[in-house]
């Protein structure tokens, strides 16, 4: 068997980023499904790695994802990585990995050692966009709740990401929380996300602040680059730390385990570099005791399903993301979408990744440009 094509499927989900999927084919007939990790205005980047790279897997054996991912970092890549090569190289290993378990009619993980769980749960996310008062914050949440969450996620802090935040975004972020946990009630977990924009003082007096909130987690409360920085707010905090979105590869995570800065991972099947190199960052986290809750600000299709198969691999795993706001498109696109049920999803037995995807449907929602934001000037920004 080898590989005959890679196409790379831009599709504009009419939320805020295109989805990129990667179709791969072979020459007995095999296809196979990946995603690649999209953001803003990066999308055309990303296509043309997956364009480029994919010229090099054609002709090869798509068993031999292992060596791929490897020359792909050393000879294609030169050993420089970035956040455009490791999200196309995740969506052509992933695709890869579906053609393998549907020549051998097995789910991916059970190629790569066997569940240890047979669901895997979720929490909803996207369900605040754009809201600024508590109200709006409370009623929203009630409504994920209804739809059976029994976790969700929000960023609590208004304005733009900067490392400063005023007095006044302190305390309107607290009143945000507080509204959420009242709507909620004590039994459904509230991750909080502060999208690496604080410096330590604001991130360790906030934390101080949401602690009788008692939230799940604390992710990326400062850029992980500045991992002293990290380690401090963990030493500081009595909420779980959690970072790894923006980190890619094993090594990207090396020194986040040796510093102890981070009891909880959260790296993306669809950037960090695909389903194995999930399962292996996974893995060293272990000997550290640190958990993993991966990233997966993707479709509800094809990188969901990804991220399901390597979480069913972790003894470390504790919940994912599910993006309520792609749901919709999700279900025309990928007929047989994994869904949660009460706040989890059932391992699928189907080969491979478990979906496929309607190239029709896909057709009717081609990728746009991203239109232009407003990004600031010197006036917009504060004292």
């Amino acid at each position: 068997m080898k590989v005959t094509s890679v196409k790379c499927i831009p599709v504009h989900p009419g939320w805020r980023k295109n989805w990129i999927f990667v179709k791969v084919e072979t020459d007995d007939g095999h296809h196979g499904w990946g995603e690649a990790y999209s953001q803003y205005d990066r999308d055309r980047s990303i296509t043309a790695h997956v364009e480029e790279m994919g010229r090099y897997l054609v002709g090869r054996d798509p068993f031999h994802i292992k060596h791929f991912t490897q020359i792909a970092f050393d000879d294609y890549a030169a050993r420089r990585g970035s956040l455009e090569f490791y999200s196309a190289l995740s969506g052509i290993e992933a695709a890869l990995w579906d053609i393998v378990g549907k020549a051998t009619g097995q789910p991916v993980y059970n190629l790569l050692g066997g569940p240890v769980r047979d669901r895997i749960r979720v929490y909803a996310n996207g369900w605040y966009y754009k809201m600024t008062e508590p109200d709006e914050y409370a009623r929203a949440a009630e409504k994920v709740i209804e739809q059976g969450f029994t976790a969700l996620k929000m960023d609590p802090v208004s304005g733009p990401w900067r490392n400063y935040i005023s007095r006044q975004q302190e305390l309107r972020s607290v009143e945000v929380l507080k509204a959420v946990r009242d709507a909620v009630g004590p039994d459904v977990d509230i991750l909080l996300d502060l999208h690496r924009r604080l410096s330590p003082m604001h991130a360790i007096s906030l934390a101080a602040r949401y602690e009788e909130f008692e939230p799940y987690y604390y992710e990326e409360p400062c850029m992980w680059e500045n991992v002293e920085a990290l380690a401090e707010i963990k030493a500081s905090v009595n909420l779980p730390i959690v970072t790894g979105e923006a980190i890619y590869a094993k090594a990207g995570f090396r020194p986040i385990f040796q510093a102890g800065a981070a009891d909880i991972i959260n790296p993306d099947v669809a950037s960090c570099g695909g389903i194995l190199e999930l399962k292996e960052i996974a893995a060293m986290a272990e000997p550290y005791y640190v958990a993993v809750s991966p990233h997966n600000y993707n479709s509800t299709t094809v990188a969901l399903a990804a991220t399901v198969q390597a979480s069913a691999l972790m003894p470390n795993f504790v919940i994912t993301e599910y993006f309520l706001p792609f749901a919709e498109l999700g279900r025309e696109i990928c007929p047989g979408m994994l869904a949660p049920v009460n706040g989890y999803i059932d391992l699928p037995t189907a080969p491979g990744l478990g979906v496929d995807l309607d190239e029709e449907a896909l057709a009717r929602h081609p990728g746009k440009p991203f239109p232009l934001r407003a990004l600031r000037f010197p006036k917009d920004e504060g004292p």
